[in-house]
């Protein structure tokens, strides 16, 4: 212990004992560090927090609030607001569990006084084909460095104090309007999602659609409401099992925009992962010590329990070798970092994976080895062209969950929409 007189009350490793004064200090110090050290979040800028109610984000929501009260000593200078996906239509929820969920969500994201908005997974099927697209990115005023632009700010800061007003008008978190509580979509638009998970041929590509209509909504709310970064709450340990996972599934080029700190890939919109240097183990005693609410979800409803899907074995696999060799969790997670995110650029609209953003990674000889996995149907019996047809805008990851997405007619309109202005361009 740092501080040689409280009494331990946690051991993180073998010879890490933390007392509850020095494990606080421990904790906020490596979330402050995450920011700092990479520098990409400017003071005034608008940041979308992207909370599922479960122990990472909710930490994360805790780490932003104490970051900005007046009584810290290096307070956080970009302004908050919260989203809240409700995803309980594909995860078995009846309609008044989701009514709960989304009833103790809002509460707790009222009590934060930010800005909050509530959104259901059915209106990812209501997206915009941009969606897919990266959005043109906004130039920043020339700044010679982030240093001068945090110097600058507090100047600015200290100059409205001066004034007798509010710090920076722009940095309240009231000036914005929290959303009125939301109610459950219509029945149509629920039924409509559910036939789209309900077509999928197997749990892993289930869990791969989940997370690509989340993250699309989420940007969407960004771009809406004038968010320039998003954070997500991935800690150390789902960075890892994210890490292998993503290799089972074939993304192996796309690890580091994947699993890194830093996701370009939607252009305008950037997504950071601020909680990736913690592992599960001391969020989960950061939460019991703090009393931070959570909300948790139920998982995807299936009917293989040993072997749901990819990314539930390869997570049983490393969190099994974790109780044996404690350091498993962190050399993965390292390994991670060491890799780069130049494969996944792409260098024009031909070039880019129509789900993903990334680049494609499929010529010449490794197209023809993947030829026996591709869809042959050639036509729908209205005349459109089928599946198949898709095939060459996506690269190969993308391709081997495609293939388990069900008929053309299932897929989000918004996909649908730009996979045939591409094709007809």
């Amino acid at each position: 212990m740092k501080c040689g007189h409280g009494s331990a009350a946690l051991v993180i490793r073998v010879g890490d004992a933390f007392c509850r004064d020095c494990f606080q200090q421990y904790f906020v110090h490596k979330f402050r560090a995450m920011l700092g050290k990479n520098r990409v979040i400017f003071p005034g800028e608008k940041v979308l927090l992207a909370l599922s109610g479960g122990p990472a984000s909710s930490a994360m929501l805790r780490q932003v609030q104490e970051g900005l009260s007046r009584e810290t000593a290096k307070r956080l200078r970009f302004v908050p607001g919260l989203v809240y996906i409700d995803e309980g239509s594909v995860r078995g929820q009846s309609p008044a569990q989701r009514e709960q969920s989304l009833t103790r969500m809002e509460t707790l994201l009222r009590a934060t006084g930010f800005p909050y908005h509530l959104a259901h997974l059915e209106q990812a099927l209501e997206l915009p084909p941009s969606i897919l697209r990266p959005g043109p990115e906004v130039p920043r005023e020339p700044v010679p460095s982030y240093k001068e632009a945090v110097d600058g700010f507090i100047q600015q800061q200290r100059q409205g104090d001066r004034d007798g007003g509010t710090s920076v008008p722009n940095l309240s978190t009231q000036d914005t309007p929290a959303e009125p509580p939301a109610r459950l979509p219509s029945a149509t638009s629920t039924q409509e999602l559910l036939r789209l998970f309900q077509a999928v041929e197997t749990p892993t590509a289930r869990e791969e659609l989940l997370q690509m209509l989340r993250i699309h909504l989420i940007v969407q709310t960004a771009r809406t409401k004038g968010y320039t970064k998003v954070m997500t709450g991935e800690s150390c340990t789902r960075v890892a099992i994210k890490l292998l996972t993503n290799l089972a599934l074939g993304r192996g080029a796309f690890l580091a925009v994947d699993t890194g700190f830093l996701d370009r890939r939607h252009g305008d919109v950037l997504v950071v992962r601020p909680m990736r240097d913690h592992t599960a183990k001391e969020i989960a005693f950061y939460n019991h010590f703090f009393n931070v609410p959570t909300v948790i979800a139920p998982p995807l409803p299936t009917k293989r329990r040993d072997k749901p899907s990819i990314h539930r074995l390869i997570e049983r696999f490393l969190l099994g070798l974790q109780e044996d060799f404690p350091s498993t969790i962190s050399t993965v997670y390292r390994t991670g970092e060491k890799l780069s995110p130049a494969p996944a650029v792409a260098s024009s609209e031909s070039q880019r994976c129509l789900l993903c953003l990334c680049a494609l990674d499929i010529d010449g000889e490794e197209e023809l080895a993947l030829e026996p996995t591709l869809i042959t149907e050639e036509m729908e019996g209205d005349g459109t062209e089928g599946k198949a047809a898709l095939i060459p805008l996506l690269c190969y990851g993308c391709r081997l969950t495609f293939k388990e997405l069900g008929p053309l007619a299932t897929l989000p309109p918004y996909v649908r929409a730009e996979a045939e202005r591409r094709i007809h361009r």
